[in-house]
């Protein structure tokens, strides 16, 4: 039922696949699905002296899809999603292989351990931070963020999935914070992106700068399965046959070449 799909469609597919395997314990199925392109694209632009860190581990399936789609996850490594004894669970876990490179269970916890990292690589390399719109309520962001500023990070670019919302509901009905302001007020370059178009993600992340970077790409929450999108239902789900038919259709029809 796959057919001829981009990448993207690929890896939506590979998502739904996952999610239905994982059975009634369910997946991070909404969240992953807005995470397809931003993974695409950050781990299509890194190179070897990059890191990438996954602080928004709800997202870990679209990743580790994004991984498999780019030959960076063999299908058994894939296929183990959530099995026991297998090296890539519901939320991102170091692991040996070094695939995973943070475990990333505890939200609003990544950019803080990535500006450890891009202190300690200067300007050898790159940092690739991945947050959701939600986690940013945690206030060891914005302690990271002010250090990052302060010590000039140009190697740091945290990109942000802004689908505008959280488990708990509606980012801005909880908060009510525009935290681009609030990047920029703290000295960073603020950069705002099609969430879904991996060339302008791709632009975005190519850029070069002298001061640490926040890409807000903008997403739609469950993108590409209309009864899913901005649905937070289903930001956690069990995925069953029916409900599987129908997403796999939609996706196809969205996403075919």
């Amino acid at each position: 039922m796959s057919g001829n799909l981009s990448i993207e469609g690929r890896a939506r597919m590979d998502i739904l696949n996952a999610a239905l395997s994982a059975g009634p314990t369910g997946a991070h199925i909404a969240p992953s699905l807005s995470l397809v392109e931003i993974s695409l694209a950050v781990l299509g632009s890194r190179n070897d002296c990059d890191s990438v860190i996954l602080s928004k581990g709800h997202g870990a399936l679209g990743y580790y899809a994004a991984m498999h789609q780019l030959g960076v996850m063999s299908d058994d490594e894939f296929q183990s999603f959530e099995k026991d004894g297998g090296l890539f669970p519901g939320q991102p876990c170091r692991n040996d292989n070094d695939k995973i490179e943070y475990s990333g269970g505890s939200l609003g916890m990544g950019l803080s351990y990535g500006v450890g990292v891009a202190t300690a690589k200067k300007r050898k390399g790159r940092v690739f931070v991945i947050l959701g719109d939600g986690e940013l309520n945690e206030g060891s962001n914005w302690e990271s963020a002010q250090l990052a500023s302060r010590l000039a990070l140009s190697n740091l670019v945290a990109i942000v999935d802004s689908n505008g919302l959280q488990s708990d509901g509606v980012c801005m009905e909880i908060i009510g914070v525009d935290y681009r302001k609030v990047w920029s007020a703290f000295g960073w370059d603020v950069v705002e992106c099609d969430g879904h178009s991996v060339d302008e993600l791709k632009r975005a992340i190519g850029e070069v700068r002298e001061r640490p970077t926040v890409i807000f790409a903008d997403t739609v929450k469950g993108k590409g399965v209309s009864f899913m999108e901005q649905n937070n239902e289903w930001h956690h789900h069990v995925l069953n046959e029916e409900t599987f038919n129908k997403a796999a259709e939609e996706v196809n029809a969205h996403y075919g070449e």
